[in-house]
C-alpha cells in the first residue's frame, strides 16, 4: 500500500459508522500515520485533503503542529532571558545555544555538536511538562469549545524534533489525557515489523510502539 491508500484506510477507520475504530486496544485512542521521510510534503497535501473530508462530514479535525510548539517554547525562553539582558546586556540563551553548538561543531564535528543541543534541549520538550504539555492545553482549548464525538487531531511537523527529541514516548505523556479524543501522529520514518519504528529512518527501530500504525 502506497501513503494515499494508507490515509484512506485511516479515514475509513474514523468514519466507522460505529464510531472511530483506530485503536489498537480500548481507551487508547491514539494511531499513528506512517511515512518516508522523503514524503512529508506529499503527507501534508493528503493530511490536508482528509482534513477537509472530514470537516465536510462535520467532524473538529484540529492539526497541532509540533514544530510550532517547539518555536513557541524557544521563543518563551528567549522572552524570559530579555528582562536579565535589560540589566546585563547578554546575548539570549538561544543564541548562546547556537554559537556553543557552532563552536563545538568547528572544534568537534556534528555529532557532539548535535548531542550538545540535545542536552540543552531535552527539558524543554520532553517528558509530562514539555511538548505533551503543550498538545494538552490546545486538546482542552477543542473540549472547551464545544468538542464532539466527531473530532479528532492531528500531530503535524513531526520531523522538526529530530534530531533533539524521540517521538517514542509522546503519546504515552498524552495517554488518559485527551478526553478520549482521538489523535493521529504523523510520523516521518521506517517501519520494521509489525509494532517497531525509527524515527526519520535514523534512529535504531524503537519497539515501544503501542498504538496502530497506519504505514508500511
Amino acid at each position: 500500500m502506497n501513503l494515499k491508500e494508507h490515509v484512506e484506510e485511516l479515514k475509513r477507520d474514523l468514519l466507522n459508522e460505529n464510531g472511530p475504530q483506530i485503536s489498537t486496544m480500548g481507551n487508547f485512542p491514539f494511531a499513528i500515520l506512517q511515512y518516508q521521510p522523503e514524503d512529508e510534503y506529499l503527507m501534508r497535501q493528503q493530511v490536508a485533503d482528509l482534513v477537509n473530508d472530514l470537516r465536510h462530514e462535520g467532524w473538529i479535525a484540529k492539526n497541532i503542529s509540533l514544530f510550532g510548539l517547539l518555536i513557541k517554547r524557544l521563543k518563551a525562553i528567549d522572552e524570559e532571558e530579555d528582562v536579565l539582558d535589560d540589566f546585563l546586556g547578554d546575548e539570549s540563551l538561544i543564541e548562546t545555544y547556537i554559537a556553543d553548538e557552532k563552536r563545538l561543531y568547528q572544534k568537534q564535528g556534528l555529532d557532539r555538536s548535535l548531542r550538545y543541543l540535545q542536552e540543552k534541549l531535552a527539558n524543554e520538550i520532553e517528558g509530562h511538562d514539555g511538548l505533551a504539555s503543550d498538545i494538552l492545553t490546545e486538546i482542552k482549548e477543542i473540549v472547551d469549545q464545544g468538542a464532539t464525538k466527531k473530532t479528532v487531531v492531528f500531530l503535524s511537523r513531526t520531523g522538526a524534533l529530530y534530531p533533539f527529541h524521540k517521538t517514542s514516548g509522546l503519546l504515552r505523556y498524552l495517554d488518559g489525557k485527551t478526553f478520549n479524543i482521538p489523535v493521529i501522529l504523523l510520523y516521518p520514518g521506517t517501519r520494521q515489523g509489525t509494532t517497531s519504528l525509527s524515527f526519520m529512518g535514523e534512529y535504531e527501530a524503537d519497539r515501544d510502539y503501542r498504538p496502530r500504525i497506519y504505514g508500511s
